[in-house]
């Protein structure tokens, strides 16, 4: 790594052993098994945390657990999009992809974030593989029917904005099992072999799925989902995110995390987490603490 190693000789030897003792049962416990990472927000934009998280990454694949990393782009598409004196235009959230734009997303996503991601694990140590949904054909997609909110009969055209048909993850398990670490951005393709845009959360939550995985972690800008007097809920089930969306204390972005993390915890992924990721090292604190940390959501 070029960044410097925290001074951490103030720690005593014995200290230090016990800190890795005390994470042996759940190395032991997740040994073999697969954990799909939505990496996002501060987390992808601070070179500090980036290096955290490239680490992270690589001390899970190299004690035995398999790390997929899903990552979205958002402010990446729209700084793009501005210098080309672009306008992002979103309806209910979603970002309005025409062809021009689909161009500009792909460059981004499959290009710069993907390629500096697969560079950051790299240099860490590990072995990272970009993939997008093209590749190996794994995620086929179709166009995104977008019912207005208050209008049932009413449907806005977002452009090339995807909704999942169905995710083959056999590339992905290929590459596990070569000791790589899978990379993938969020764009399918449709049955004309046209490029779709897919949310990030959707992707990942769908991903962890099909893998079965143990863990779902969504690295966000927040320190998990907060009541309304600003405590973190370390708990979420099902009755109770519907409360939360009733009352709006879950709204705008919030809602497809929540709801693709909920249908991944419905279908048989052990555990969803969604954890803060302006915090250095928030997956091993997640993966290897006995603390809890972020919020987590059960299938019941």
């Amino acid at each position: 790594m070029n960044h410097t190693p925290r001074d951490l000789s103030h720690v005593a030897p014995l200290d230090r052993a016990e800190i890795l003792a005390q994470a042996l049962p759940y190395i032991r416990r997740y040994h073999g098994k697969t954990m799909v990472i939505k990496y996002g927000g501060n987390a992808m934009t601070d070179p500090e945390l980036q290096a955290a998280f490239a680490e992270d990454v690589v001390l899970l694949k190299l004690v035995g657990i398999n790390p997929v990393v899903v990552h979205g782009g958002g402010p990446q598409i729209e700084g793009l999009l501005k210098r080309l004196g672009k306008e992002g235009r979103f309806i209910q959230g979603m970002r309005v992809t025409d062809a021009e734009t689909m161009e500009v997303v792909e460059w981004v996503l499959a290009g710069e974030v993907q390629q500096d991601i697969v560079g950051l694990i790299n240099r860490a140590g590990g072995k990272a593989v970009g993939l997008t949904g093209r590749d190996g054909a794994m995620i086929r997609a179709r166009k995104l029917r977008m019912v207005d909110l208050n209008d049932p009969s009413v449907e806005h055209d977002v452009g090339q904005v995807g909704d999942i048909v169905s995710i083959d993850p056999s590339v992905v398990r290929a590459l596990q099992e070569d000791q790589f670490i899978p990379v993938v951005s969020p764009i399918g393709f449709g049955e004309h072999n046209e490029s779709y845009n897919i949310n990030a959360d959707v992707v990942a939550a769908k991903l962890a799925t099909v893998l079965q995985a143990e863990k779902l972690l969504m690295l966000t800008n927040i320190r998990g989902v907060l009541d309304k007097q600003g405590e973190l809920l370390a708990d979420l089930t099902p009755r109770r995110i519907d409360e939360l969306v009733a009352d709006g204390t879950i709204s705008g972005g919030m809602i497809p995390k929540i709801a693709g993390a909920l249908d991944a915890a419905k279908s048989g992924v052990k555990a969803v987490h969604i954890i803060d990721g302006r915090v250095p090292h928030a997956i091993l604190l997640e993966v290897l603490g006995d603390q809890p940390f972020g919020t987590m959501i059960r299938s019941h």
